[in-house]
């Protein structure tokens, strides 16, 4: 389809044409910029004119249908044929992109009009018998029947266009479950993702660590999840937070506290009573002169002491935490604990915001129940055998770009232990008259919650579940699915080090389903195929968020330099602005820490349509710094004009 010497608006023909086939949604907004005579080819013209007849009565667009419009009509050869109409399609980044080069089309048939009315013009001025006035009055109708197109900046595209992302699959849960976060997501009008997602971190801390699924011998992974919604702000994400995790978790925590609150003082009694025994038979023993009695006694009643440990408090999860006082937490509570927050600042805090040393080693291995050593400069060390951590944050996505750029964090897993999900906020388009939750689903909810907990809570030794043989072999059948679509080329190639945990990550939500579909019970029982099922239909949805999301923080992608550049803009640009004002106001990110580098990415968002070079003053010598003009995208955010 291409040719030696390729036309650029012959290819911005075939882009529209391929979107408007690609997506039928596409058409009206390409419409309002083109008709079928905008096309210089003549049988792009019949085949806009098939895609748009088809749209007016309701029909598909997609070639094929295309295809046998174009046959009744008898134009099917003059289009090209049913495989132009194919070819069309591979000419489509993506759909999405269609307005743009529906931009380029119009502009150029514009061109091509005003071209022909200079032609009419120089006839009407050939024309001496005729009036002066009279061809100025021709003249100017002819100009003013042209569009004026100069200068203007069509819709840039999208850095990272990730098309419509899929929603929350909430018919998966539970039905108690379900619907909690539908009615939470109705009540609050934010999307069901950000539910959804605490309602899973909602049931990794309630089973606090004590579940575990023996996929295959060798293969064992805990039921602890990350999960990470990226929102923007007003999206009322504490409401959220509150009924999902902070309302139902708090208040099981004050049950189990007031459940263990005699416990505690007994033993603290008990603890306090022999204490001052050992005290007192220690200074017996240093008063008889060595004597052996004395001696023994002082021994004796310093190890009937020290045997007493007195319990503390359930601690179910924490917010603004240290990574140091997430070991403290974990070592005094078993080895498990969940952080929660409705911010992002656990990311700057492992990043080291108070120590200045990035500290990830809790998170990696509570994540993967690891072992670890918690070292104490007074107590000496402490011991986790099996560490169960649990992290719910939903912080603003420019977060995610932030953390990205951490040393460590991409390299050590870190990203790559999380479900992300990037959702569409409901901002602008809200019900200002919503249902409220239900009662009676708020206490279902919060009931099964509490259950499960008190569950968990009660077991001395972690539950490993078994899978069924038919789970089993649909495990070993998403392992051969998964595995092509992780080499180069593939589908999540650009997010391997997240799929590479793809499956296990099913596999733990699987755990968390099976618990929260059968309660305590489902200890004893293997998990299902059709949990198996469920839990993939979760992992494909964050499988296409995760990719949304790595593009979006620049973890892999080319375009991170120009995402940066493109934030930093917004803020600072000025029109005719060098390109060493811009290197010098950015050259601290590491990115973009050279001029090239800084030229490059200018470069991107040029081909992207962000920015557009000026030319180079006439008559100065020397090299002169580029100057770039902005599209209004980027100037009125600036507080520029637009």
């Amino acid at each position: 389809m291409q040719s030696k010497h390729p036309n650029p608006t012959h290819e911005a023909e075939q882009v529209v044409l391929g979107a408007a086939m690609l997506n039928k949604a596409t058409v009206p907004a390409l419409a309002a910029h083109i008709n079928a005579g905008s096309f210089d080819v003549p049988r792009h013209g019949l085949i806009w004119d098939a895609i748009a007849s088809q749209h007016a009565e309701g029909k598909p667009t997609a070639p094929v249908a295309i295809a046998a419009r174009l046959a009744d009509e008898g134009n099917l050869n003059k289009a090209g044929g049913g495989p132009y109409l194919h070819d069309l399609l591979v000419a489509v980044p993506t759909a999405a992109n269609g307005e743009y080069y529906a931009g380029i089309v119009a502009e150029a048939a514009h061109r091509r009009e005003i071209k022909v009315i200079a032609s009419r013009l120089s006839q009407f001025a050939d024309k001496t018998g005729e009036d002066l006035d009279a061809v100025l009055d021709r003249s100017r109708e002819a100009l003013a029947s042209v569009t004026t197109v100069g200068g203007a900046w069509p819709d840039p595209i999208p850095l990272n266009d990730y098309g419509d992302l899929p929603n929350f699959p909430t018919m998966v849960l539970p039905e108690w479950v379900e619907r909690m976060v539908a009615g939470v997501a109705e009540a609050t009008q934010t999307p069901a993702d950000l539910a959804g997602a605490m309602a899973l971190a909602a049931l990794s801390t309630a089973a606090q660590g004590t579940i575990r699924v023996k996929v295959r011998p060798g293969w064992v992974e805990p039921a602890v999840l990350f999960v990470c919604v990226a929102l923007g702000p007003g999206n009322r994400k504490s409401s959220v937070f509150d009924a999902m995790v902070r309302h139902p978790l708090t208040a099981v925590e004050s049950e189990l506290a007031e459940e263990i609150r005699p416990r505690i003082i007994e033993a603290a009694t008990e603890a306090d009573i022999l204490s001052r025994a050992a005290e007192a038979a220690r200074i017996a023993a240093a008063k008889s002169g060595g004597d052996p009695d004395a001696m023994n006694n002082a021994k004796a009643a310093a190890l009937a002491a020290e045997e007493i440990t007195v319990p503390v408090e359930p601690r179910l999860f924490a917010d603004d935490v240290t990574p140091e006082m997430v070991k403290t937490l974990m070592a005094r509570h078993g080895g498990c604990l969940a952080v929660l927050s409705d911010e992002g600042g656990l990311f700057q805090t492992i990043a080291g915001r108070y120590s200045g040393v990035p500290d990830l080693d809790v998170f990696l291995k509570g994540h993967s129940g690891g072992s670890l050593r918690v070292e104490r400069k007074t107590s000496g060390s402490e011991h986790i055998e099996s560490a169960a951590l649990t992290i719910g944050l939903s912080p603003q996505p420019a977060v995610l770009r932030d953390a990205a750029a951490v040393p460590g964090f991409e390299e050590r897993g870190l990203l790559a232990r999380f479900l992300w999900a990037m959702p569409a906020s409901r901002v602008g388009s809200r019900n200002h008259d919503p249902d409220p939750v239900s009662e009676s689903v708020e206490r279902e909810y919060s009931r099964r919650i509490t259950a499960l907990t008190h569950a968990a809570h009660m077991t001395a030794e972690p539950t490993t579940l078994k899978l069924t043989p038919a789970a089993a072999a649909q495990v070993t059948e998403l392992e051969r699915q998964r595995e092509p679509r992780l080499a180069p080329g593939g589908e999540w190639a650009p997010i391997l080090s997240w799929a590479n945990k793809w499956t296990g990550a099913v596999v733990r939500m699987a755990a968390l389903l099976h618990i929260a579909e059968h309660g305590y019970v489902g200890r004893y029982e293997p998990i299902d195929a059709d949990t198996i099922d469920a839990a993939a239909i979760l992992g494909h949805y964050y499988a296409q968020h995760a990719l949304a999301v790595w593009a979006y923080m620049g973890a892999t992608a080319e375009a991170a330099p120009a995402a940066i550049l493109l934030d930093w803009l917004k803020a600072n640009a000025e029109p005719g602005m060098k390109l060493r004002d811009i290197y010098r106001g950015v050259r601290g990110r590491i990115c973009l820490s050279t001029a090239e580098k800084v030229r490059a990415a200018l470069a991107v968002l040029e081909d992207h349509g962000y920015v557009r070079q000026l030319p180079a003053p006439a008559g100065k010598p020397g090299r002169p710094s580029p100057r770039y003009d902005f599209h209004p995208y980027i100037r009125t955010r600036t507080g520029g004009s637009a």
